[in-house]
This record gives structure tokens, sequence and C-alpha cells, in this order.
């Protein structure tokens, strides 16, 4: 049986009075992960790299539809997509992950570094930071809990690196004309709605003295 090792960071934001606990709990990082994100950036956005690295430039905020951490966590930690994902398969074999994920009581999981990049948007993936929030269904809602933990990791994320974009991930296609997007295949699209606006509309709101850049509106 695996065993992983817990990591925790005591991470203190002087502009809030509160402080919050990232957990480290690395996915599965090996070299093949490696190569078949070297070849996802190569493949789909045309950069040639040495080492999987971006510079973050927006950060995704997303929800797992998935009713545990453990059962998300389990998901993601794969290094290649499983067979119960053969709508993508054919595009890359990378599997699906983010940077961090967001547990129900508010609890804050970094699964990978930072500027390494992870599967979790398409088209932006070589400048964005994902945030998975587990659950999302109409039976396990985001909390507040979740909120709040959002909102602290943003502003923390803003302040360690220049951010321009807050997005949820319904929103990625608002992209699909600016110079972030580098997605090569025009037919490579698919429908999202997490983490619901409601959640991103709050989120925004108090977040709204970072001032993140507006989003864009003409799109095809």
């Amino acid at each position: 049986m695996k065993k992983y090792l817990f990591y925790i960071v005591l991470i203190g934001l002087f502009s809030c009075s509160s402080s919050k606990t990232i957990v480290e709990r690395p996915i599965t990082f090996n070299e093949e992960r490696k190569v078949l994100t070297l070849e996802y950036l190569q493949n789909r956005y045309g950069l040639e790299q040495d080492s999987p690295e971006i510079d973050p430039k927006m950060i995704v905020l997303h929800w797992t539809v998935i009713p545990t951490f453990e059962k998300s966590f389990a998901a993601f930690d794969p290094v290649s997509l499983p067979n119960w994902r053969p709508d993508i398969k054919n595009v890359s074999g990378l599997n699906v992950s983010s940077q961090f994920m967001i547990d129900r009581d508010g609890t804050i999981y970094q699964l990978m570094p930072e500027t390494t990049m992870a599967r979790h948007v398409i088209g932006l993936n070589h400048c964005a930071i994902g945030v998975e929030n587990v659950g999302g269904t109409d039976d396990l809602p985001l909390t507040k809990a979740q909120l709040k933990s959002n909102i602290w990791l943003v502003r923390y994320l803003k302040d360690k690196y220049d951010i321009d974009y807050l997005i949820g991930h319904y929103e990625y296609t608002l992209f699909e004309n600016h110079p972030l997007w580098l997605e090569q295949d025009e037919g490579y699209r698919t429908k999202k709605t997490d983490p619901g606006t409601a959640f991103m509309n709050d989120v925004r709101k108090a977040v709204k003295d970072l001032n993140f850049k507006k989003l864009p509106t003409n799109h095809n």
C-alpha cells in the first residue's frame, strides 16, 4: 500500500488577521508524468520546454463533483488518464490534476508545486494555477469553509505571483481570442459549470481590492 508523507506548512498572511495551514499531499509526479506534461505543452500549445514549469498569470477555481478528498485525490494521482475518461484519452494520456485541492472543511491541500503545469483547463494550463474544491453536486454544494479558504488562497497566490486573472472553470472559453490562449485544436472544448456562478461571485467580491483584470468578452 502506498504511504503518503504529509508536510504541514503554516503560512501567515500578514495582510489578514487570519492564517491558514497548507497541507502538502503530493500526487505522483514521476518521469513518466514529466514526459507526458512536456508532450502536452508541445502538442497542445506549441511550447518546447526542458521542464514543465509555468509562469502563473491566472487562478482557475473548480469543483471535483466527487464527495470526498480521498476519492478526489485518487482520481488525480494516477499518471495517465484512467479508462473512465475515454472522451479525452485521444488528445493526451496525461491525467487531469491541479496544484491545490480544498476539502469540504476548508483544509487546503497542495498536490503539486505551484509552478508545475497541471492539466485542469483547456488552452490555459501553461499559465494557470488550478484550485479544486471537493464536492459541487446538488447534494454536496460547496461550503462556507471552502469559500473562506478559496479567498485566502487567492490572496496568498496573488501576493506571491504576478497574476492577472481570477476565473471560474466555466469561463475559460472567454479567452479563446486572448494572447494567453494557446490551444491549437479548434474542436477541443468541453462545457463546464464549475465552481458555479454564485461561488465565483462571492470570491470576487471578497478579493475586489486585488484589482484583477476584467475577463475578455469578445470571443467566437
